[in-house]
């Protein structure tokens, strides 16, 4: 009986710490912003991915165009089908230091 209240207690915390955002670099937090706008966390290190190779400004604006049209079934794939327009730019670490 008390492993159950044991174990339940830990699967409730287990939930509690996959809320909170833990993004410690700018990368990291471009991404899981787009995953949230695009309500596809199941692939958010793909999108923490490209944001180490596109421009944040122009990530975010293809994630807002494809999450408000309102004839896209998939914003995810749709958002993937406009971003291989872009150009990809390379990630420089040492940006987000001196900035």
């Amino acid at each position: 009986m008390v492993a159950m209240f044991e174990r339940a207690a830990y699967l409730e915390a287990l939930k509690r710490r996959t809320t909170k955002s833990r993004a410690y670099k700018r990368h990291q937090q471009v991404g899981a912003e787009i995953a949230e706008l695009l309500h596809d966390q199941k692939h958010t290190s793909l999108y923490i991915k490209l944001a180490m190779q596109h421009d944040e400004r122009e990530l975010r604006a293809a994630a807002k165009r494809a999450a408000e049209d309102p004839n896209v079934r998939n914003p995810g794939a749709y958002f993937m089908r406009l971003l291989h327009n872009l150009q990809p730019t390379t990630y420089n670490p040492r940006q987000e230091k001196n900035s």
